[in-house]
């Protein structure tokens, strides 16, 4: 005998189907929660290291507000010495947020960069993470240099066909740079 249609019994069909869902994301949820965060901390604990100098023990994680926006960056040291800062900067792109960590010595030298995450245009503006374009921003003194692209009168060379992201990508340095001159600030008043 099949179970006649009715209001009652769609409501119940439906309550019974989402109950069953919730409990099954729930449980995903769970068995995947601790996994997730071991692997995003391994890749911004990667991140740290390729952008920074050599340096021993665990970096301490901070923030500070500039411009009334806050920013996350990580202080490294080696023999209880600071020796760089690892910062992480955004700016707008072509198709969205540009995220890079950036990496400053304790001069205030741009040591390297890392794209965190992009959504630029594949073939052209995602070229941001190959070395030919990020490979210039290695051991840049922004107090000798420009960050700009050359376009704009700086001497940063742009993505062919992509500088809009070549423009992004220099706002987010420049805004890590801005960002360590705060930290620096911060220090030295101590």
């Amino acid at each position: 005998m099949a179970i006649q249609s009715s209001f009652k019994n769609m409501v119940l069909c439906l309550f019974s189907v989402c109950l069953i869902c919730s409990a099954l994301l729930a449980v995903v949820y769970a068995v995947t929660k601790e996994p997730i965060e071991i692997a995003t901390q391994n890749k911004t604990t990667n991140s740290i290291a390729a952008v920074v100098p050599a340096f021993d023990g665990v970096p301490v994680k901070d923030s500070i507000t500039v411009s009334d926006k806050q920013y996350m960056y990580y202080v490294v040291s080696k023999d209880g010495k600071p020796v760089g800062y690892a910062i992480e900067s955004s700016a707008v792109g072509f198709s969205g947020p540009v995220n890079v960590m950036v990496g400053m010595t304790a001069e205030g030298v741009v040591y390297n960069t890392k794209v965190l995450s992009q959504s630029e245009t594949p073939g052209l503006g995602a070229k941001c993470v190959k070395p030919q374009f990020a490979d210039q921003f290695k051991e840049f003194d922004p107090a000798v240099k420009t960050l700009k692209v050359e376009k704009d009168g700086g001497d940063i060379t742009a993505i062919t066909a992509s500088t809009i992201t070549s423009r992004a990508f220099c706002v987010a340095v420049q805004t890590a740079v801005d960002v360590y001159k705060a930290i620096s600030e911060n220090v030295q008043s101590k």
